[in-house]
């Protein structure tokens, strides 16, 4: 069976329940699980799958069982809402760095970590890493408790999340993480997805052209790679150390007495690094085809930093969303990601853009049905790129779920510019998902920590006339309206607001959602205050 298999697991209630694995050819195979069996028979390649009826959640733990020639059964098996956690460092950000072991005890949250692969060639099963060989956290199999993951547990943003539908829902919650830090969008994508667009071809050549050589380091399992540098560390690069250190002492007493130097320590080579886990397609087919078809409610995603300067993040984006829907086969579910937070320089200083026209691709993915979005630019970090303000960040997630997942009316996000027209010397600017009204807003504070003070004007507005010069606007609010308006600009034309890497904005509706960065223009991006705040 694979490795998503096993005790503990969750399975994915009111849905068609995937259950398939490897048999000799022919061998018969019955599956059951509670009051539903199902049986086949292992094709010719020994390959075999059954679809067992949908189940209702349910809190009381059953086995299932899979029996032909021998017998597997998984224990303490539950049915809920299963989730797939996945993307760079944001998301692998461990939960145990924001919270203390204690308060994360609830034994119907199952998380499932995926051992870091890499591969050139679709896996059918997942890595299960030997726990002493352990060091970067990820298991490969179903654990109660979230110290399974990559870094200080599992992933922060997914683990809240997966609270927060534990309360929308009161069902179990089985949350699997399959992620990896600084490994871009296309990664994760199928080499098929990346065929289906010739805009892409260039990530498809990237593929096909490897030589020999660098197909040979694939696949990659980092937790291999990880223990035979610790190993190397302590069995040849610690005793080369005080190898080198007694001969220089020896050498320095031979020239002292006019002999010839002892021979010098030589040091082993350090193990080889394995193939690039940034290559196209190698984590969809290490960490995500393992996982297909297990049946999932839906999908939480938070990458895109290690595409900031990609001008085809869009379509990226897009289209692994769009692929990875096709592979599983139930539809359109939900694909709720973040958008990226605040970091860097501040506008003003000529450098800014990159990250602004990235969260401009990300939200260009709404227009794809069941997607929703979370905006993190107030909870970002200057100075950090992984800021710990996660709680924001995993509650605008389950509000996307609240809405699309489980069908709740609610607002579900902030602000989002819908028109704009000329007024005077100004421009007034029309949003919608106002909720209750528009206010000035204060970001959310980290638990502890002292609330920021409360805003006095509207920031982050800037206008441009002809010219495509910008200057920072003076905004009021008008009803679901912003007017905005500058003295140095006579004819505005254009608007934008929060456009930078780590640009001033403090829009909010009065749920406390921010207001979703925006351009009206389609000039040179990158373009600076023209007068710094």
């Amino acid at each position: 069976m694979p490795g998503i298999f096993g005790d503990h697991m969750v399975l994915q209630q009111e849905m068609k329940i995937p259950v398939w694995g490897w048999a000799d050819p022919g061998e018969e195979v019955t599956v059951t699980f509670g009051t539903r069996t199902a049986k086949t028979k292992a094709n010719a390649a020994g390959k075999w799958r059954v679809d067992l009826a949908q189940a209702e959640a349910n809190h009381q733990p059953q086995p299932l069982i899979v029996a032909g020639k021998n017998t597997l059964k998984f224990e303490d098996v539950l049915v809920g809402e299963v989730w797939l956690c996945s993307g760079q460092s944001n998301m692998e950000y461990g939960i145990l760095t924001l919270k203390k072991y204690e308060e994360l005890k609830d034994s119907e949250i199952r998380v499932f970590c995926l051992t870091k692969s890499a591969s050139l060639t679709p896996m059918d099963n997942t890595t299960i890493v030997p726990h002493e060989l352990i060091f970067d956290g990820s298991t490969g199999y179903w654990k109660k408790t979230p110290d399974a993951g990559s870094w200080n547990g599992f992933s922060a943003v997914g683990y809240l999340f997966g609270q927060r539908i534990r309360e929308i829902t009161g069902h179990p919650v089985g949350l699997i993480g399959s992620y990896w830090g600084g490994t871009p969008v296309q990664a994760w994508t199928s080499l098929s997805g990346l065929g289906s667009n010739p805009a892409l071809s260039r990530y498809v050549n990237v593929v096909q052209t490897l030589t020999q050589g660098q197909r040979d380091r694939y696949p990659v399992v980092w937790a291999d790679f990880v223990a035979k540098m610790y190993k190397w560390s302590k069995e040849e690069w610690e005793p080369y150390n005080v190898a080198m250190r007694q001969w220089e002492a020896a050498a320095k007493k031979a020239r002292e007495q006019g002999m010839p130097e002892p021979a010098k320590p030589q040091l082993a080579p350090q193990p080889a690094r394995p193939g690039n886990e940034g290559t196209p397609t190698t984590l969809f087919n290490g960490m995500i085809h393992p996982l297909i078809p297990y049946a999932i409610k839906g999908v939480i995603w938070y990458q895109g930093e290690s595409n900031v300067g990609s001008p085809d993040y869009g379509v990226l984006f897009s289209t692994l969303i769009t692929d990875w829907r096709g592979q599983w086969g139930q539809g359109n579910f939900p694909f709720l990601f973040v958008q990226i937070a605040g970091y860097g320089p501040t506008p003003g200083d000529g450098s800014r853009g990159n990250w602004a026209a990235l969260r401009e691709s990300q939200t260009k993915a709404l227009a794809l049905p069941q997607t929703g979005m979370a905006v993190a630019i107030d909870v970002g970090d200057q100075k950090d790129i992984h800021p710990r303000n996660k709680e924001p960040v995993a509650q605008r997630l389950a509000l996307a779920a609240e809405h699309l997942a489980y069908g709740k009316k609610l607002v579900d996000n902030g602000p989002t510019y819908e028109s704009m027209k000329v007024e005077k010397n100004g421009l007034r600017v029309t949003f919608k998902n106002v909720g209750s009204g528009l206010v000035l807003g204060i970001p959310p504070s980290l638990p502890g920590q002292p609330a920021a003070p409360a805003p006095g004007v509207l920031k982050g507005f800037e206008i441009a006339g002809t010219n495509q010069q910008w200057f920072v606007a003076q905004a009021v609010i008008d009803g679901p309206c912003v007017i905005v308006s500058c003295d140095q600009v006579v004819d505005p034309v254009a608007a934008r607001y929060a456009w930078g890497d780590f640009p001033p904005c403090n829009l909010y509706n009065k749920e406390g959602l921010p207001a979703v960065p925006f351009r009206t223009d389609d000039w040179n991006p990158k373009a600076a205050f023209e007068t710094p705040e």
